[in-house]
């Protein structure tokens, strides 16, 4: 006869399985000391650029216990994003993630139907829901519930589907049938990751530079380029999915089958011509509630005149050679 606490895991991850989440996985609340000294030492170097809310709640973020007095478990979900293949008819490129609707409330909503499952079978419940807008060190937990290692380009890998998945989480104050933590590096000796970023962010073995990353200086960065990444984004005008499209185990990654991920046909058409002229209107009637929305009309237009300007550059080094 199984424990109460057998009853209440299997019951997770056959609901998580009904919900359409790729993966799921469980760990103790107990503070990330492992992580902890190399995330302060990232902060002190300020590879975090300007986002200044990461060295915020610095103990929140290693602790769920600081987040949540009562927490005991977290509850670890993956959900694939990796789309079909597709075309686009522009140069201009956006990070695979933002090709559909914007995730975020997607996942949550999910992961508070699985919460509320959670609580059907246990009773009254603690829980907290988390999709990357919180302290929450999600890599982190989902290597510790057992559903990948950290990869040299800092994303978390799985032996079996790759990396293209959001990572959503759950805080219970129930305890669990814990998974074994991954504490093999299956990586080993390929560096593939860090010799194809264009901007050589990947500084050491999971370690980003944000302050050389496409993703950043498309997406969090404000304001005008810093010195030296004036033309580096490579086409990027919205994320970047270099370090991932050529790592080998993403060679298992299969296509989602989440309707809402899907792109506009019209998004695929977009020629050149048309996101150069693209006014604001057009912005809004394309992007609203997207992942793309949040990074601003403004943003946009700064990226892709910076991808403009690199052309030119590239094409005048060219010539003069």
């Amino acid at each position: 006869m199984c424990s109460e606490k057998e009853r209440i895991s299997t019951c997770i991850r056959s609901s998580a399985e009904k919900l359409g989440f790729d993966a799921v996985g469980f760990a103790p609340a107990a503070y990330l000391e492992e992580e902890s000294l190399r995330f302060k030492d990232w902060l002190k170097n300020g590879y975090h650029a300007t986002m200044g809310y990461m060295s915020r709640n610095v103990e929140k973020r290693l602790n769920p216990k600081e987040l949540n007095h009562w927490a005991r478990s977290v509850v670890v979900c993956l959900y694939n994003y990796n789309p079909v293949e597709t075309e686009f008819s522009s140069a201009c490129k956006i990070s695979k993630y933002a090709y559909g609707l914007d995730y975020h409330s997607i996942i949550k909503d999910k992961l508070k139907q699985l919460a509320d499952l959670i609580e059907t079978e246990s009773g009254k419940l603690h829980a907290r829901v988390f999709v990357d807008t919180a302290p929450v060190m999600e890599r982190a937990w989902a290597k510790r519930a057992g559903l990948g290692w950290t990869g040299k380009n800092a994303c978390l890998i799985n032996k079996k589907k790759g990396s293209f998945f959001f990572i959503g989480t759950i805080i219970i104050d129930l305890e669990l049938v814990y998974d074994t933590p991954s504490d093999t590096d299956h990586c080993g000796t390929c560096t593939r990751c860090m010799d194809a970023c264009p901007n050589k962010a990947i500084i050491a073995p999971g370690v980003i530079d944000a302050n050389k990353c496409i993703s950043y200086l498309t997406i969090e960065h404000k304001d005008d380029f810093p010195e030296g990444n004036e033309n580096k984004l490579h086409n990027w005008i919205f994320g970047c999915d270099i370090c991932q499209d050529v790592c080998p185990w993403n060679r298992f990654s299969k296509p989602h089958s989440e309707p809402a991920f899907n792109p506009k046909p019209e998004l695929l058409g977009l020629t050149d011509e048309d996101w150069k002229y693209m006014d604001k209107i057009k912005f809004i009637e394309l992007f609203k509630n997207t992942a793309v929305e949040r990074t601003g009309y403004d943003a946009l237009r700064r990226n892709l005149l910076n991808n403009e300007q690199g052309s030119r550059d590239q094409r005048s080094e060219i010539r003069d050679h």
